[in-house]
């Protein structure tokens, strides 16, 4: 009888540990040696992540590895892969070659990275590491926007195809006022609460807190074209898919977001916002609009507003890939986003206000350049032609996890000194900025000579 009094404890247990679970209840489950925490681990993490030493999860800055191993292995955070020395001890699930380990990591909104040493030798690990501040989780009494169902915009612009997009409004929205906008590209990925880019639970927190102005943000995905051949744009998309050997939808979004020309930026004017105003009230002053992306959406969000900074002054780029992608494509576009740097450079100023993010650790590859140093030289053309802009550069990869750790002070930047009784503000650097120097680079990953 005995026994079975503990049976309904032991099924919630399990059936607790069967799911996915966040860091908090991972780290609940260790600290009181649960035996559920071996099924939780199972549950929580892919086989693959844990061979390979790369499963973690965090919570502010509350962390939670795992690891498979047969011999013991310690954990070494913020420091460099080729570090093999010490290393924090992790624990021992018997029965089992699982090891695990909880970690308190500052500061918070900024990138960390971690890896393991077995047997004398580095093991697995991420670069790319964020631990997300208070801003990026909701915050009590904070009240939640409403997200659109998911809303299909047939263009004219390019010929038929079909784009997926979301609208999302504040909870402080009165369409009496016009309110701000600010535009997403892959917007799908930035509009879930649950992913990895917390944007709206940011938003929410920084629209109460009057750190940005009350605004319509629109989540946009790149468009597919397959339902449209024969046209012009499906042959151009279906011939650089066939030539580049990639896929139909993908050749899509890189022909909207890495082509250096006016055409993205009058379809989101001329066709995406324009059915967005007519439901909501949004300011037309470009004072009061925003775009952002990354990767790819991190080109295609300056090049909207260096087209149009008549319709987009504020610009947030992560892992921008400012690279050939679309270089010499059409006979008749003769720059590539690895222009932009000389584009700054040499055309006339245009008043807009940007943010760059990227990371030491991104993409290089033979077709297409280096992400790293293009965004090197993106900042320092921005700098000598004295734009206001931020450059934030780290150690992460092609991944989005320092941009979106650092979401709600970008956002703060983006926006500061917003004056909803103004249309208009001319940018200038910051003094803090102004006093300091280009930016330098050394080599880091040879030895020197």
């Amino acid at each position: 009888m005995r026994k079975l009094a503990y049976l309904p404890l032991f099924l919630a247990v399990c059936a607790f540990a069967a799911d996915k679970l966040s860091a908090p209840q991972l780290i609940d489950l260790a600290k009181s040696n649960n035996p559920a925490l071996r099924q939780a681990i199972e549950s929580s993490f892919t086989a693959k992540d844990l061979q390979e030493g790369t499963a973690w999860a965090g919570h502010g800055p509350d962390f939670f590895f795992a690891v498979q191993s047969t011999a013991e292995p310690s954990l070494s955070i913020d420091t460099s892969p080729d570090n093999t020395s010490g290393g924090m001890p992790m624990k021992h699930l018997p029965g089992s070659d699982l090891w695990y380990a909880t970690e308190f990591i500052e500061p918070l909104g900024r990138l960390h990275s971690f890896h393991y040493i077995v047997n004398g030798k580095s093991f697995g690990g991420r670069l790319d590491l964020p631990a997300f501040g208070p801003l990026s989780y909701l915050q009590p009494d904070i009240p939640s926007g409403t997200l659109s169902p998911k809303l299909i915009h047939t263009s004219k612009i390019y010929d038929g195809m079909k784009s997926e997009y979301w609208t999302y409004v504040p909870a402080q929205y009165d369409p009496k006022v016009p309110a701000a906008l600010m535009v997403f590209q892959d917007g799908e990925g930035y509009g879930k609460r649950d992913g990895d880019h917390p944007v709206l639970d940011v938003i929410d927190n920084l629209i109460a807190l009057k750190k940005i102005p009350v605004m319509i943000c629109v989540f946009i995905n790149p468009g597919d074209i397959s339902d449209s051949p024969g046209t012009p744009t499906y042959n151009f998309v279906k011939g650089y898919s066939d030539k580049w050997h990639r896929t139909l939808k993908d050749s899509m979004r890189s022909t909207l977001y890495d082509t250096v020309s006016d055409r993205y930026a009058r379809f989101l004017r001329d066709e995406i916002l324009a059915d967005v105003e007519a439901k909501y009230n949004i300011r037309k002053d470009a004072y009061s609009r925003a775009i952002t992306g990354l990767s790819s959406g991190g080109i295609c969000s300056f090049n909207a507003a260096w087209q149009m900074p008549d319709q987009f002054s504020r610009v947030l780029t992560w892992i921008g890939s400012f690279t050939s992608i679309q270089w010499q494509e059409r006979p008749d576009i003769h720059d590539g986003g690895q222009d932009y740097p000389e584009k700054v450079l040499r055309e006339p100023k245009r008043n807009i206000r940007v943010w760059l993010q990227d990371g030491a650790n991104d993409m290089e590859n033979d077709r297409y350049g280096s992400w790293p140093l293009a965004n090197i030289r993106m900042a320092n053309a921005l700098k000598l032609k004295d734009y206001d802009f931020h450059f934030s550069f780290g150690k992460g990869t092609h991944n989005a996890g320092q941009g979106a750790a650092e979401f709600p002070e970008e956002m703060m930047w983006l926006w500061r000194d917003y004056d909803p009784a103004k249309t208009s503000q001319t940018y200038e650097m910051e003094p803090s900025e102004k006093s300091r120097p280009l930016f330098r680079v050394s080599i880091a990953n040879r030895t020197a000579e």
